[in-house]
């Protein structure tokens, strides 16, 4: 089949995704990108820039920026220069560079996940046109044979049936396509531990550009800025989070995001006073509190169904542990374009079916990984050897140990720098 010919068949191939969140519209834009008709609903009825800060490595930028998304990303992200780990009483453990910083050729984002959001929906009303987002439209079921999916608009009521040659669940840690295959799974597996989520204006600490992770396996602070210092004040706008161990059963699904009060959670913080952070301070800075369990899911034995498949939290919903949630849906949508691009209608199944193959153990790993605290697990060996604190660092871990421990989480989420650099030298060259 000449290039010409296979470019008019790919433009009349239809995907339909479920979900227009970070992985959903990335996974848009690269389809896009290989000439794949595409369409996306997402069940809110107004898409608007919700959330908080998080973190996207240079894996995922890597993708982005072969979509041509660099420069936006820097227009509001802040290009994180380290990662630093220090126990409850504001020493320091670990630290080391991040991004550009550790070698690879593009950044690593700290930013706001809804100006991310919606910077990649802005790409895909540009490029797919503006009605390409269809919002208030809920997925009810599917049929996986027909690629047949039953769409209700809670607002008015109304149903309809649509049909696509490909249909892409990407709706999230409560998918109902996930669901309606896996019936028996019940709610999400809550760790007992809950967050306390906001952002604080105020000077950023160490670097200016340093994401922090401070504590222990059950009281943790991780804050980092997400937005560029004023030019006039030198104020940013700080994210943080703060994690306290919570045992019994996880809130309910409708009480997720609940705002709440400082006194919720502040109290055991109260004492974290440093001298390049005051964390109540941090915390007294803020406007709004809003609560989540920490949750995730077990790994899935399959994600692929006939002509559905599942991507990012639908798929594996993990701890927000080594900052790879956002970044582990972007490679899935990278992965899922490919098989989809190299593939004829009659054959997305078995396209699916390759990249499950492909993404399912990997990010089971990391499932599994975040469940032992990834990275963050330095904190709690420190915890367990210092709990009064230390005179010096390798007096607790000797440097090998504090390495491995770096380097293992590495591996398993697929952060090789040279991965990316010969993946961005291809791009460029």
């Amino acid at each position: 089949m000449s290039n010409r010919r296979r470019i008019c068949y790919l433009r009349g191939m239809e995907i339909l995704i479920v979900g227009a969140g970070i992985g959903g519209l990335s996974l848009a834009l690269m389809l896009h990108a290989r000439n794949i008709r595409c369409s996306l609903v997402e069940a809110t009825p107004e898409l608007r820039p919700l959330g908080v800060g998080i973190n996207v490595q240079p894996s995922a930028v890597a993708e982005l920026t072969m979509l041509g998304l660099l420069d936006r990303l820097a227009a509001t992200g802040i290009e994180t220069a380290e990662v630093c780990y220090y126990t409850r009483h504001g020493q320091l453990v670990w630290s080391e560079p991040r991004g550009k910083a550790a070698g690879y050729l593009v950044p690593q984002f700290s930013i706001h996940r809804g100006q991310l959001q919606m910077l990649l929906l802005q790409a895909v009303r540009e490029r797919l046109g503006a009605d390409a987002v269809s919002a208030g439209w809920e997925a009810v079921e599917v049929d996986p044979d027909k690629g047949e999916i039953t769409l209700l608009n809670r607002a008015s009521g109304e149903r309809r049936l649509r049909r696509a040659d490909g249909i892409i669940s990407a709706d999230g840690i409560h998918s109902a396509l996930r669901r309606q295959f896996y019936p028996d799974e019940g709610p999400a597996r809550y760790s007992g531990h809950v967050l306390w989520r906001a952002t604080t204006i105020g000077k950023p600490f160490l670097t200016g550009r340093s994401m922090v992770m401070a504590g222990h396996a059950h009281q943790k602070l991780v804050t980092y800025p997400i937005s560029r210092p004023h030019a006039e004040r030198g104020e940013s706008l700080i994210n943080w989070i703060a994690e306290l161990a919570v045992p019994g059963d996880g809130p309910p699904k409708h009480d997720w995001n609940k705002e709440v009060g400082l006194e919720v959670f502040a109290g055991p913080f109260a004492s974290w006073t440093w001298d390049w952070l005051d964390v109540p301070a941090l915390f007294r800075g803020a406007s709004n509190y809003f609560e989540f369990p920490m949750v995730d899911r077990d790994p899935l034995p399959r994600w692929s169904h006939g002509r559905v498949t599942l991507l990012g939290d639908a798929a594996h919903p993990m701890y927000p542990i080594g900052s790879n949630g956002a970044t582990q849906a972007v490679l899935d949508a990278r992965v899922l374009a490919d098989q989809i691009a190299g593939s004829l209608v009659a054959d997305l199944p078995s396209a699916f079916e390759r990249y499950e193959a492909d993404r399912l153990p990997k990010t089971a790993n990391i499932v599994m990984a975040n469940r032992a605290q990834g990275p963050d697990h330095v904190l709690q060996v420190f915890e367990e050897r210092a709990p009064n604190g230390f005179s010096q660092v390798h007096d607790v871990a000797s440097q090998q140990e504090l390495e491995d421990i770096a380097a293992g989480y590495k591996k398993i989420v697929g952060l090789d720098i040279e991965t990316v650099n010969a993946k961005m030298r291809a791009y460029s060259g």
